[in-house]
């Protein structure tokens, strides 16, 4: 029989506690963590999570020991790759992931990594002055020069693409110019929660717009509801507000009086009334409704705009004017065109 270290196993009765005592349980990959800064980072959660850092093989067998307790827990052993942890927490996966992605911080390149995605650095002037610094930027194939009294980038330039090794003298230069290519942090791979397994691409949603298409979605259906006289709680007075507008519009428009309603009627046929004595002639009507259309007429004349005026044209039209008046010596000179 194998013999089984004595420290092995505890790892393996820790993870199990972890495991057991957290309704979300989760594979994290803790790769490129300086140790302080996994210090860190592990501080500012201890109260919302417990992380144990693990071989691989003894986190699956602490996952495949406790599948009969938490079923499907085994399937997180396809997620364990690299430097991996066990997370577990209280918290639903939705949040933990937003946390944990908050917690994500810039770190500089060394030289001899590997790009996760191209690396560009943009045109523009620097905070640096003229000095060797300008020659750093050459050899790292970054166009430097110096303009009044300042290095600046001479164009936007990727010194290295997305999978490219990065050299010593572009690491420097980044970090120079405060360009961080890595991001680390407590990475997720997937997450156990009531039997479902969460990758992060079902986790990374958008709040402010799943909250939004939520709200829309609500409003519509009360739309849909009030409009069809479903009646709720939420509907009821909506529907009795809409029932009541339309019957009090039915009622001026069939010219059903009543208290609410006479006012309104009254209004409506009076402008009719107006309107159709605008379209008869003069002799038709007698002096009072000529008095108040009169009157109507020269307060809409009062209260309309008064049209700007054009210098240009009011001295194009005085011009044309003086041309289309005729002068005694223009009358002789008719006269004289007709007997000679």
């Amino acid at each position: 029989m194998t013999h089984v270290a004595d420290w092995k196993k505890d790892v393996v009765n820790e993870l199990e506690g972890i495991i057991r005592d957290h309704s979300t349980v989760a594979v994290v990959k803790i790769d490129r963590i300086p140790g302080v800064q996994m210090q860190n980072i592990r501080a500012k959660l201890r109260d919302q999570m417990t992380i144990k850092v693990a071989k691989k093989n003894l986190i699956r067998i602490a996952f495949d020991s406790l599948k009969g307790e938490k079923a499907g827990i085994e399937k997180l052993d396809d997620l364990v790759d690299g430097q991996a942890a066990v997370l577990g927490t209280n918290l639903n996966p939705y949040t933990l992931f937003k946390i944990l992605g908050q917690n994500i911080q810039p770190m500089p390149a060394k030289g001899g990594e590997e790009a996760p995605e191209d690396i560009v650095v943009p045109a523009g002037e620097t905070s640096f002055p003229p000095g060797p610094i300008v020659g750093e930027f050459g050899k790292a194939g970054i166009p430097a020069a110096i303009d009044k009294g300042k290095v600046v980038i001479r164009k936007t330039v990727t010194p290295v693409k997305q999978g490219g090794i990065i050299s010593k003298e572009v690491a420097f230069a980044l970090t120079k110019l405060e360009i961080f290519p890595f991001r680390v942090g407590i990475v997720l791979d997937g997450a156990w929660e009531d039997g479902e397994i969460y990758r992060p691409k079902d986790l990374d949603i958008d709040m402010d717009a799943y909250r939004s298409q939520m709200t829309y979605g609500a409003q519509m259906a009360l739309n849909l509801a009030v409009f069809t006289a479903y009646v709720t709680p939420l509907t009821a007075v909506p529907i009795l507000q809409k029932a009541r507008i339309e019957a009090f519009n039915l009622a001026v428009f069939a010219g059903i009086l009543n208290r609410d309603t006479a006012d309104l009627i009254l209004s409506k046929a009076y402008g009719g009334m107006l309107a159709l004595a605008r379209l008869m002639s003069a002799e038709a009507l007698d002096n009072d409704l000529q008095g108040i259309l009169e009157g109507a007429a020269a307060a809409r004349q009062e209260n309309a705009p008064a049209a700007p005026k054009d210098k240009k044209v009011e001295e194009s039209k005085e011009k044309e004017t003086e041309e289309a008046t005729p002068t005694e010596e223009d009358g002789m000179a008719g006269l004289g065109a007709l007997f000679g």
